[in-house]
């Protein structure tokens, strides 16, 4: 009785899982093809303003209802995931790039470059990512791209990190001995063995540096430091919608923030995903 209710247990929880990893799946495809489709299928322009609907409830014309302007809030949320989740795959594949590059080169030279490398990666974590996020985008003009070196340059420490962890256990492996017994240079052992090892750990951290990279954005946005104002992102529908929920008016607030919620949350869920597929031990210990 105790096996069986062990393994219907154990059933449960593999269900459970697998219903969340399809359900965030769907979000996702749902999200990507939001931004790649509606666009251009819907010819508005989501700049549009029209005094005369101005914060009107969500209907049928407007499911969402409209700013305070009179835009459309459905298009102005797609139009700003759109922004927002731009910023944050690009922002998360070059702080991944960069986090891969000065991780590995770290772990492979060893010695006094590895400690002082790893010394340098202490004193840039020790400052708050939203402080250092700050004092980049001050110094360029208000747009996508100072968003994009901001969390890129603020995001890539944890990446390198768990890079150099893992360069360092692959050093011990027999095969990379033999490689080096065998007259391999240090740059091949590192080109062929490590950063093949390394990959996977990588991408992990890249898919879940993006739902960071974007609240990050929102952060910046919201503070009137990241995008223009009249530019449609996630972080600046939030903010410009304060008054509005003041004056007891939810919806320009609320749809935004569900924008930016839920699909963070389900490429989280991807992300979990994977790394139980990447560490079979910690999944088989989550099924006790």
């Amino acid at each position: 009785m105790a096996e069986l209710a062990w393994r219907s247990r154990g059933r449960s929880r593999y269900s459970t899982r697998t219903v969340r990893v399809v359900a965030s799946a769907a979000i996702v495809t749902a999200v990507v093809l939001a931004v790649l489709v509606v666009p251009p299928l819907v010819r508005l322009d989501e700049q549009a303003v029209d005094l005369s609907m101005k914060l009107r409830p969500p209907s049928w014309e407007h499911p969402f209802g409209t700013d305070d302007v009179g835009r459309d809030l459905l298009l102005r949320c797609v139009y700003g995931l759109r922004v927002s989740l731009l910023v944050g795959l690009v922002a998360a594949i070059v702080a991944t790039v960069v986090g891969t590059a000065v991780g590995a080169a770290a772990a492979a030279l060893g010695g006094w470059t590895d400690r002082l490398v790893m010394r340098v990666v202490d004193a840039f974590a020790s400052v708050p990512h939203l402080l250092l996020g700050i004092f980049i985008v001050a110094m360029f003009r208000p747009g996508v791209w100072p968003v994009i070196v901001s969390v890129a340059l603020t995001h890539w420490l944890s990446t390198a990190r768990i890079v150099r962890a893992e360069v360092l256990s692959l050093r011990a492996r027999p095969f990379v001995d033999a490689a080096i017994s065998g007259g391999a240079s240090r740059w091949r052992v590192t080109v062929r063995h490590l950063l093949p090892g390394v990959l996977p750990q990588a991408g992990l951290a890249a898919v879940l540096m993006v739902p960071h990279a974007m609240w990050h954005e929102s952060a910046l946005s919201f503070l009137g430091l990241g995008l223009p104002t009249h530019q449609a992102s996630l972080g600046n529908l939030v903010q410009t919608a304060r008054g509005s929920l003041l004056a007891g008016d939810w919806w320009p607030t609320l749809f935004p923030g569900l924008f930016l919620i839920v699909p963070t949350l389900a490429v989280a869920g991807l992300a979990a995903a994977w790394r139980d597929r990447l560490n079979p031990r910690r999944r088989s210990e989550l099924m006790l």
